[in-house]
Parts: C-alpha cells; sequence; structure tokens
C-alpha cells in the first residue's frame, strides 16, 4: 500500500511539473514543445538556469520559468490534480503513452489534453462530422445518418459539441447498435458544458462517449478558442466529412486544417440555391470528395493508409522496452547527426509519422535535437 502511495504522489508530481510549466506566462505549446526539446521532462526546465533557458527562449519567459508558480496557477494545478483523481477524468501529457498517436503527426500537439470518459476511444480509428449550426432539417437527418452507420462499421464519431451538425453527428454515433462511440472536442475546460442546450448530451458523451479539451479546468467561452480547437477535431480524425456550411463556415477552417494536416475531406452536396451547400461544393471544387452515402464514406475509407495507434503505442514503450518501430528508427539513426529527411528515407516513414515518433523519442530522452535541425541517438 506504501508503495501505491508513493507511486500516485509520483504521478501527481509529474502532473504537477506539466501543469506549471503550461501556466507560465508566456509558454504555449510551442514554446512548450522547444523547451521539454532543450532539457527533457518540465522538472529539466525549472531546475535550469537562467542563462541556460534564455538560450532557448526570451529573458521574459526565462525569468516566469524561474519564478514559482504564482497564487492563482497553485490554486488550479491544486484543482486539476484533483479533478484527475475523479473516476473518469484524466490528464494527459505529451510524455503519456495514452496520449493519441494521431495527434503526435500534427505540427502542434497541446501539451496537455483534459480527457473525461472513455479514453481507449482516442487511439480508435476515426472520421470526424462537422457542419453548420444552424443546419437545415435534412442536414440534421444526414449528420445523424451518417455518423450511426460510420459508428455501427466500427469508427468513431468526432466532433465539436455545437448546435446543428455537430449534436446531430454525436447522437447519430450514440444511436449506433452494440455501443457507438463518439468524441467531443470542446473549446472551454472540460468542466464546464458549452452550448448549454446541450448539457444532457455532453452528459452522455461523458458518460458512453469521450470529452476532450486542451485548455485549463475553468476556461470559459472565448470565441478564439473555437476556430483552434478544430485542429484537434481534424487531428483526432483519419479524414473529415463536411455535411452543411455556408462560404464562410467555421467548418471550411477544420476543412483546411485537415488538409494542411494529410487528412482526406469529403462533403455532402446539397442545393445550387441553399446558402448551407456552398460551403460544401466550395470544398469540392477544390478537391474534397463528393459524397452521397455512408457507403461512399466506408468505401473510401478503405483506401486510406492504416491508422497509427499500435506503432505510436510501441514508440511510447518505456527505454529499454520499445517496440520493433522505435528500435528499427533508433538503429537507423545510429549516434552520427542525421537529418529527418535521410532518416525518413532510411526508414521509408512519411514526414508526418517520423516527426510524431520523434518527437516521443525525445520526451523519452533517447534523441535529442541537434542544431540546424538533424537528431541525434543517446546512448
Amino acid at each position: 500500500m506504501a508503495g501505491s502511495g508513493t507511486h500516485e504522489a509520483s504521478r501527481d508530481d509529474d502532473l504537477a511539473g506539466w501543469l506549471r510549466l503550461a501556466q507560465t506566462p508566456g509558454v504555449g505549446p510551442e514554446t512548450g514543445r522547444r523547451l521539454l526539446a532543450a532539457f527533457g521532462l518540465p522538472e529539466n526546465i525549472f531546475a535550469a538556469s537562467l542563462a541556460s533557458l534564455q538560450t532557448v527562449v526570451s529573458q521574459r519567459i526565462a525569468q516566469a520559468l524561474r519564478q514559482p508558480p504564482t497564487e492563482a496557477a497553485a490554486t488550479l494545478i491544486e484543482q486539476t490534480l484533483a479533478w484527475a483523481a475523479a473516476s473518469g477524468n484524466q490528464a494527459l501529457t505529451l510524455a503519456d503513452a495514452d496520449y493519441p498517436p494521431s495527434l503526435l503527426e500534427i505540427p502542434d500537439p497541446p501539451l496537455i489534453l483534459y480527457v473525461k470518459g472513455r479514453l481507449e476511444l482516442l487511439a480508435r480509428p476515426a472520421v470526424a462530422v462537422v457542419g453548420s449550426r444552424n443546419a437545415s432539417t435534412q442536414g440534421t437527418l444526414n449528420a445523424e445518418q451518417f455518423s450511426q452507420a460510420l459508428s455501427q462499421a466500427g469508427y468513431t464519431i468526432i466532433s465539436g459539441l455545437a448546435l446543428g451538425i455537430d449534436a446531430a453527428a454525436h447522437r447519430g454515433a450514440l444511436l449506433a447498435a452494440d455501443g457507438g462511440s463518439t468524441v467531443a472536442v470542446i473549446g472551454t475546460g472540460a468542466d464546464l458544458v458549452y452550448p448549454a442546450r446541450n448539457r444532457a448530451l455532453a452528459h452522455q458523451i461523458a458518460a458512453e462517449g469521450c470529452i476532450v479539451s486542451e485548455y485549463p479546468l475553468g476556461t470559459p467561452a472565448i470565441a478564439a478558442n473555437f476556430p483552434r480547437r478544430n485542429r484537434l477535431i481534424s487531428g483526432l480524425a483519419r479524414a473529415v466529412l463536411v455535411v452543411e456550411a455556408a462560404a464562410q463556415s467555421g467548418s471550411l477552417i477544420t476543412a483546411r486544417m485537415a488538409a494542411e494536416q494529410g487528412r482526406d475531406v469529403w462533403a455532402i452536396p446539397g442545393s445550387i440555391h441553399a446558402p448551407l451547400s456552398r460551403g460544401c461544393h466550395q470544398l469540392i471544387k477544390q478537391g474534397a470528395k463528393l459524397v452521397e452515402s455512408a457507403q461512399d464514406v466506408l468505401e473510401e475509407l478503405q483506401h486510406l493508409p492504416l491508422p497509427l495507434p499500435a506503432l505510436a503505442s510501441e514508440v511510447s514503450a518505456p527505454s529499454g522496452d520499445a517496440g520493433l518501430p522505435a528500435c528499427r528508427l533508433l538503429e537507423a539513426m545510429g549516434f552520427d547527426p542525421v537529418t529527418p529527411d535521410l532518416l525518413a528515407a532510411r526508414c521509408a516513414l512519411d514526414v508526418a509519422t517520423l516527426a510524431g515518433m520523434l518527437l516521443t523519442l525525445e520526451l523519452q530522452g533517447q534523441v535529442e535535437l541537434m542544431p540546424g535541425g538533424s537528431y541525434r541517438r543517446l546512448a
């Protein structure tokens, strides 16, 4: 029992370090990853000298890192540790083996993910279903029917818990026989529900699916946070289906991010006279695949590369127990500096996959990023 208590205390200390890093003024995901690449885990960052820190970040941020947490930050850290200790809640850091492998492929994965519900859904093959908040009756029906069929076929439905198409997609996924699955990526803290009209749906998703946020507990609904969270909606999925979208819809932001992340984009066409079809028609003109049925989507999914949860979990194995892909990558590196392009060629890996693997190995202390962008294997 004493050993178990010590282990729990150690985990809390580790998470507290990550939370402190994320709460440091001036430290966002990009700056945080630079610091982690240079110093390793947060405890090493806070132990580094001011001069060492200033080789990576500005003097202002370096000085902030050398200061103890503010009273507000300390209170939030304690509240978050208590929240994460409750049943069904998790705060995942980039160093956690359970961190969604698909998010390691995107350019800017969050330092911390707050998860409420079925964590295992984040590693399953998924499709994002998005669209207008002011959906038509037909659009709502399409979102529900497509999502139910895809969920029944074994795919997790990712959406944003907004009114309209998002809510319909979640509802449809939960209607699937034998336990449908859905993930809601929200733009507030994981302890809040927005919009309030979706409160009952949010509670059902937390019980039967999963709610994910990158924002600290207590973060209210701020307009700028919702477009930013869209990169996680597309990043968690293998492809994005746009059901209905006006010409200036936020769903087009999700579609653009999906394309930038190397995900497929599909769109359902509609009447040329319907304003909510214009966004979908615009996407189709730009190269999105026109789909008319859930069967069209399932056929497209058969041609996509397999998802990477198994590969990523192997890479995330503790040092000394790495999986075969991680071993091959380390063997291909040798102990001399090597560029990512050369490493990708040696291992026959695409750049996005390689970047996710290198980030994981970096956080484990098995490789280091060298000046100029090369990587070196550590003994």
